[in-house]
């Protein structure tokens, strides 16, 4: 006679990988709120503002990460800031995200730019205005030059990343050559330096 023993078998309870600790938890109400306040005081240009409120105050992004998705965004058809606003969304909330972000990137402000609009077509031959809107110029100018100075600091210290950035500035800033035609040219030279760097 056989005797047979049943023996007790513990189960392993599978579980799903957890999320990287260190990706943030960001819901679509802050990426609504968040890119309204950046639109809301984007004096200069959103992507400076964008860049403060994602990368500094919030620490969503990192310098390199932001420094890509800008990249991405100018690639894109469409508005730099507005680009960005749906990657940024997209990559934390999905679609909702981008639809929170595309709504505060757009949705007050509209109201502020009608307003201001209405304003300067009433004023707008003021000297006064006149003056006002030269030295907001020259103020606005400083703003991206001190963006593009921070942007600088994540190139590596080689030679090809600041050729290309030599090139770019070159061919569309000097040059005056049409902006796809030099990224049609410069892009596929730029991956295949920065994908050698990475092996």
């Amino acid at each position: 006679m056989f005797v047979q023993l049943s023996l007790p078998v513990e189960r392993v309870h599978t579980s799903p990988m957890p999320n990287d600790a260190s990706e943030p938890r960001v819901s679509a109400l802050d990426l609504f709120l968040t890119f309204s306040r950046i639109t809301l005081s984007s004096f200069g240009g959103a992507l400076f503002w964008s860049r403060r409120a994602l990368v500094e105050q919030h620490g969503w992004l990192t310098e390199q990460e932001f420094v890509e998705m800008v990249s991405l965004a100018q690639l894109l058809p469409g508005g730099n800031g507005v680009n960005l606003a749906v990657l940024v969304g997209h990559r934390f909330a999905g679609w909702r995200g981008a639809a929170a972000s595309i709504a505060g990137f757009l949705g007050a402000p509209c109201l502020v730019i009608a307003a201001l609009a209405f304003l300067h077509h009433r004023y707008g031959e003021l000297p006064l205005v006149h003056a006002s809107l030269t030295g907001m110029s020259a103020v606005a100018v400083g703003l991206l030059l001190a963006m593009a100075a921070r942007m600088l600091v994540v190139l590596r210290r080689s030679v090809a990343p600041w050729t290309f950035v030599a090139l770019t500035f070159i061919g569309v800033g000097v040059m005056r050559w049409p902006f796809l035609a030099v990224v049609g040219v410069l892009a596929p030279f730029a991956i295949a330096a920065a994908w050698k760097d990475k092996l």
